[in-house]
């Protein structure tokens, strides 16, 4: 069966630098690193997405197929699950060595592990965390406020600049509907004054 060509993620891609081997002389023999856990719960994915597509499964959507060939139904399925867990372990390879993954995970193990030897209150100035965290986080908030007040305020004046825009130019739609009713009442007045004249002119004397 597929099932039994399973292979842990943590086997492929095990290189480390460093930064690695460094942390983990930090680490005490009973910490079980977070890499590694990264490791079984990636193979604990593969192994549930590889129960999940059973070979029952397999064929019981390609039964025609199976009962034609049951051997080659055998041999594509053991094929498909090995291309699947394959793709996945680089995809996650890929992913550690873009994120550098194993050295923070492995700095991060030191940092907890140094950490344990300490007793006081560790950076919090205060020893309160609500205290220490609303002054670590205060400046940064009224900077944002700040930013978005600005972001605010040049947006209200480019809407007033628009609302003014738009007001001159309806102002100026109005004048040009007033010339255009001058220039009209004008027009068939010198109309009217032309049919007189013409009916004067057509009158016998």
């Amino acid at each position: 069966m597929a099932e039994g060509s399973r292979i842990g993620v943590g086997s492929g891609c095990e290189e480390k630098g460093p930064e690695g081997s460094s942390a983990d002389s930090v680490l005490s023999s009973t910490t079980i690193s977070r890499v590694k856990l990264l490791d079984t719960m990636v193979d604990t994915f593969l192994q549930k997405l590889v129960a999940a597509g059973s070979y029952q499964r397999f064929t019981d959507c390609y039964k025609r197929f199976y009962h034609l060939q049951p051997e080659m139904t055998q041999r594509i399925y053991d094929k498909f699950i090995t291309q699947l867990q394959t793709s996945i372990r680089e995809e996650i390879c890929e992913i550690k060595a873009e994120g550098n993954l194993e050295a923070v995970l492995n700095a991060l193990d030191a940092i907890v592990e140094e950490g344990n030897d300490h007793k006081e209150p560790a950076w919090r100035p205060s020893g309160i965390p609500e205290k220490d965290l609303c002054s670590a986080m205060a400046p940064y908030f009224l900077q944002q406020r700040d930013a978005l007040r600005r972001c605010v305020q040049k947006q209200e004046a480019e809407n007033r600049q628009l609302a003014d825009a738009v007001l001159a130019g309806r102002r100026q739609v109005e004048e040009v509907q007033l010339q255009v009713q001058a220039r009209q009442q004008a027009w068939q007045a010198l109309h009217r004054e032309q049919k007189e004249l013409v009916t004067m002119l057509r009158e016998p004397e």
